[in-house]
């Protein structure tokens, strides 16, 4: 018999994870898809430092980011290359997952600055240069890592140890 790679208990967290991804970007949908032209805050990616405690946050990051990007009727290229952006980055995290929270959210910030931020000026912000496009978008992750995803990280750690087993 072959043992599944998540239990029962890590894909019902990664299932409630992605729907709080989705959630709160969509509720805050003018925040998350940019305010004005390229600056943007998605308050959602502060979960992004979630893989330096559950691998489960892997693909539910991913899969929360793909259904916020087509819900909200994203061009293509966001939703695709967004979305990879975000699997990506989530990777890179759970294998710094022995390093510091501050190492833990450079991935999200360098790979959503490059990728999302290109993709924001080709697709709605052309008259933006790429650099500003790719630097305001790493100045929102930043926000939302290290202001907003280091605090839950630290809250998510002192949760009891019986509600992040596997």
């Amino acid at each position: 018999m072959r043992k599944s790679l998540f239990t029962v208990r890590q894909l019902t967290r990664a299932a409630i994870l992605a729907a709080l991804y989705a959630a709160l970007t969509l509720l805050l949908a003018p925040i998350s898809f940019g305010m004005t032209g390229a600056v943007q805050l998605r308050v959602a990616e502060a979960l992004t430092l979630l893989p330096l405690l559950l691998p489960e946050a892997v693909p539910a990051l991913f899969t929360g980011c793909l259904l916020a990007n087509l819900l909200a009727g994203a061009a293509l290229p966001d939703v695709v290359f967004g979305s990879l952006a975000t699997l990506a980055a989530a990777l890179c995290t759970w294998g710094l997952r022995r390093r510091s929270p501050l190492v833990g959210a450079l991935p999200p910030v360098v790979f959503n600055g490059l990728i999302v931020g290109a993709v924001v000026h080709y697709a709605y912000t052309p008259g933006i240069a790429l650099p500003l496009c790719m630097l305001y978008v790493a100045l929102g992750q930043a926000v939302a890592c290290y202001a907003l995803g280091i605090p839950l990280l630290w809250a998510a750690r002192r949760l009891p140890p019986r509600l992040l087993e596997r």
